[in-house]
């Protein structure tokens, strides 16, 4: 069985960890909200999550946006183009990370694809990444197969990467994904991209069991969970939840940055009150 590791410094993957043994002790699992980085624009896009941290949020999951994002839907692709529109760039979203870390001294993942790491050199966006003060990496696109170089340079920077299990998962990858001890193993709930229902019900009670038999890692699981009930049964499977598409159409369809900073403070405070198990 793998085990949760220790390191010598304070990096993200222990900053991750010790945050989720924070929660278990007191018996909940993390609320980790994700947002698009620049929505709707860059100052105001600290602002909401800022609403989320006063609500309760645990963290954050920030999406860089990217012009090709395969794994997500009609919501989240819809606001990576406004705030690609509105100036948003790798750059300036890893400015927000560290904005939000300044602001909050939450921990925050950035989610992403492959092709800007590559595009950006992967050492280097590690390097960036790990001194605006993020603690995770989520690559949307980066099977474990492929994961060894980044993470060994996510590992070098003190970044803790994320990688993904699926109801589809065969054991046989499901050990080697938690071989690779990652910073926790997303759970996808549902299949499908991000938004949807995807096909089939809710598997994550027995992806986590699956899980949970061969490690005892951390378990965030996200995809297809977009209100408190959803929020709540997924806490009693996994150690962390991500809510994503539901928080961002509130932005997408606020009148203004105010009135979208006080909905996403009312649905997360419900949030975070569910996943208290």
């Amino acid at each position: 069985m793998t085990t949760r590791g220790s390191a010598a410094a304070v990096d993200g993957k222990t900053k991750l960890r010790t945050a989720f043994a924070a929660g278990a002790d007191e018996d909940r699992a993390l609320l980790l909200p994700f947002m698009t980085a620049g929505l709707p624009s860059r100052d105001e896009s600290l602002d909401l999550f800022r609403a989320m941290a006063a609500a309760g949020a645990d963290g954050f999951e920030i999406g860089i946006p990217y012009s090709d994002p395969l794994m997500d839907g009609p919501t989240i692709h819809e606001a990576g183009v406004r705030a690609l529109r509105a100036g948003t760039t790798m750059h300036t979203g890893l400015g927000l990370v560290h904005d939000v870390v300044a602001s909050t001294g939450l921990p925050v993942l950035v989610m992403t694809y492959v092709n800007p790491v590559l595009t950006l050199g992967v050492e280097r966006f590690m390097e960036r990444a790990a001194a605006a003060g993020a603690s995770g990496l989520i690559l949307a696109d980066l099977p474990v197969d492929e994961s060894d170089p980044f993470a060994t340079a996510a590992a070098a920077a003190g970044v803790g990467l994320v990688l993904f299990a699926a109801p589809t998962t065969t054991d046989e990858r499901l050990r080697r994904v938690v071989d690779h001890d990652p910073a926790f193993v997303y759970a996808v709930a549902r299949l499908g991209v991000t938004g949807e229902t995807g096909s089939g019900e809710n598997q994550l009670a027995e992806l986590s069991d699956r899980i949970r038999s061969i490690t005892d890692l951390p378990i965030v699981a996200g995809v297809g969970i977009s209100g408190p009930d959803m929020a709540r049964d997924a806490a009693h499977h996994a150690d962390g939840v991500i809510v994503g598409s539901a928080l961002v159409r509130l932005v997408l369809d606020a009148a203004d940055a105010g009135a979208a900073a006080a909905q996403l403070g009312a649905a997360v405070t419900g949030l975070a009150t569910a996943v208290r198990r």
